[in-house]
């Protein structure tokens, strides 16, 4: 492939991850960034904890919308292998936003819509593991990174070999996990939350 048709796939990629519903919509509607409140993070879960469900549905949906667009574009441009690449770069752009000075995400919506792109069997079983591991401790950060260091090997299960697919399993894997850095020492010392809603 053209290696302009893989620059125009990160580049569109990289810039439809990095926008952020949930920044945009608690500032319009609160005037506060979300960022500066709860854990910090402009995700799903921190929406919800600070300003109930509807808007952590709102931010889960339009993280997992971006992240289709993106991947329809690379699968459009380059097929599999386009897809798997612009998966990479909306991940990429969730977490580190160009138009919210690199501070966005911990990637979690982005990489259950890279899951449901890749195959859904694989989407399934995380949520899955996901919704067992949230039963059994109630902490979202938990059901995140055990979803995350799952994620490449359920996927390999799945879809036996190297593919372009997995690399890009193996880099949610990682940035996921390295995203949740502190949730983890938090963990570890058994000072982490239980998930609650906000009002």
């Amino acid at each position: 492939m053209n290696i302009w048709i893989y620059a125009v796939i990160v580049i569109a990629g990289y810039l439809l991850g990095s926008i952020n519903v949930a920044i945009m919509y608690i500032k319009r509607r609160y005037g506060v960034d979300v960022r500066t409140e709860g854990s910090g993070n402009a995700g799903a879960t921190n929406v919800a904890r600070t300003h109930g469900l509807s808007a952590g549905l709102l931010t889960l949906g339009s993280d997992m919308l971006k992240t289709a667009l993106a991947g329809f574009l690379g699968w459009k441009l380059g097929g599999s292998t386009g897809l798997a690449v612009a998966c990479a770069a909306a991940l990429t752009g969730h977490c580190f936003p160009v138009y919210y000075g690199f501070r966005g995400g911990k990637g979690v919506s982005a990489s259950a819509c890279i899951a449901l792109l890749l195959d859904w069997r694989f989407f399934l079983l995380l949520l899955a593991l996901f919704v067992v591991v949230f039963l059994l401790g109630r902490r979202v950060s938990l059901c995140s990174v055990s979803a995350a260091a799952a994620f490449p090997w359920l996927y390999l299960l799945l879809n036996p070999g190297w593919s372009p697919a997995f690399c890009v399993c193996l880099y949610v894997m990682v940035l996921v996990v390295i995203m949740h850095r502190a949730n983890i020492g938090r963990l570890i010392r058994g000072e982490e939350k239980k998930f609650s809603l906000g009002k």
